[in-house]
């Protein structure tokens, strides 16, 4: 006959396992690899500055709007506005990055799109918080213009 010590001694053992094996089926999505991390305008400025500045600079059209500085894009970010911090989806400013090349209104223009990884920086920022540092900063095109075909 076996002990009752040993029994439960046993069954906690059991149960421990039990509990290891189900903490490791977590699921890893985007933002739960960034847990923790806080995309910084640091990783978003080099996006802006090669695939948005060339047209939502200093020389644009008058109804684009500007993200020539972190001043200008301040201005942009709040409740109801093109940039919505910790709502991607309600941000204008995320929304058509994320519509295919084909479809009206997608940035940037026709055949420039982002890249997936570029697209998620930008989505966790604003997640984030679409903090944006103190000091005014120039934002200034990089590469080449990205213009439509």
């Amino acid at each position: 006959m076996t002990s009752p010590l040993r029994s439960k001694s046993f069954l906690f053992a059991g149960f421990s396992v039990h509990l290891l094996i189900l903490a490791g089926c977590t699921t890893g999505g985007p933002t739960a690899s960034m847990e923790g991390k806080k995309t910084s305008f640091g990783k978003v400025r080099p996006i802006l500055e090669n695939s948005c500045v060339h047209c939502h600079g200093t020389i644009r059209l008058p109804n684009m709007p500007s993200f020539n500085s972190t001043k200008a894009l301040a201005s942009l970010t709040g409740p109801g506005k093109l940039i919505v911090p910790g709502a991607p989806e309600m941000s204008r400013f995320y929304q058509v990055m994320t519509l295919s090349d084909d479809e009206v209104g997608a940035m940037p223009p026709t055949g420039h799109a982002l890249k997936s990884k570029e697209v998620a920086i930008i989505r966790q920022w604003i997640v984030d918080g679409a903090k944006l540092p103190q000091e005014d900063i120039t934002l200034t095109p990089h590469g080449e213009s990205p213009r439509s075909r």
